[in-house]
C-alpha cells in the first residue's frame, strides 16, 4: 500500500481548523503521521502567518480519488474557489507524494512542486521523511531541505501540543 503525504496549512482560526481536519482525515484514512507545525509568514500577499504540517496516511484508494477528497474536506471547512491563488485560508490541504508515483493530469500532478519550491512544505516533509527519496530528484528530502536556500526564511517551529 503506498505511503501519502498531504501538505496542511491554515491562516484563519488555524487552533481550529488544523485538529478538525486531523480528525476527519484520520477517520477516512485511519492512523496518521505528523510532522511539527511551523508557523510560515504568508507567501505572496499581506496576511496573518500559516500553520503548516505535512502528514503521512497508507491507503490503497486512487491518487485521484485521494484529491478529490482533500478538495472536499476544504470545503467543508470553508474553503471557497472564488479566492485568490495567494490568500488566506481556513484549509488548504494538498496532495504532495502517493507513494514513489509521477503522475502530470490537468489537475493532479506528482510530485508536487511546493516540495522543493516552498519551505513550509519541504523542512515539514524532511522532518517526517528524511530518508525518503524524491521519486524524480532522487535526493532525500533531509539531502533537499540542506540544500534549500534560507536565506530571509520566515518559519519556526510551534511548540507542540
Amino acid at each position: 500500500m503506498p505511503e501519502v503525504f498531504l501538505s496542511l496549512g491554515s491562516n484563519i482560526d488555524p487552533d481550529t481548523h488544523i485538529p478538525a481536519a486531523l480528525a476527519d482525515l484520520r477517520s477516512v484514512f485511519g492512523p496518521l503521521k505528523l510532522s511539527a507545525i511551523f508557523e510560515t509568514a504568508a507567501v505572496g500577499f499581506d496576511g496573518p502567518p500559516f500553520h503548516n504540517l505535512v502528514v503521512a496516511f497508507q491507503s490503497d484508494s486512487p491518487a485521484e480519488t485521494i484529491a478529490q477528497r482533500l478538495r472536499e474536506l476544504e470545503e467543508q471547512h470553508g474553503r471557497t474557489r472564488a479566492s485568490r491563488k495567494f490568500s488566506s485560508r481556513t484549509l488548504d490541504v494538498d496532495l504532495i507524494l502517493y507513494g514513489d508515483r509521477v503522475l502530470e493530469a490537468e489537475h493532479l500532478r506528482l510530485p508536487r512542486d511546493d516540495i522543493t519550491r516552498y519551505a513550509f512544505v519541504l523542512q515539514p516533509l524532511a522532518e517526517l521523511a528524511p530518508t525518503l527519496r524524491h521519486p524524480v530528484l532522487g535526493k532525500t528530502y533531509a539531502e533537499l531541505w540542506a540544500a534549500f536556500d534560507k536565506t530571509g526564511l520566515n518559519q519556526k517551529r510551534l511548540p507542540a501540543g
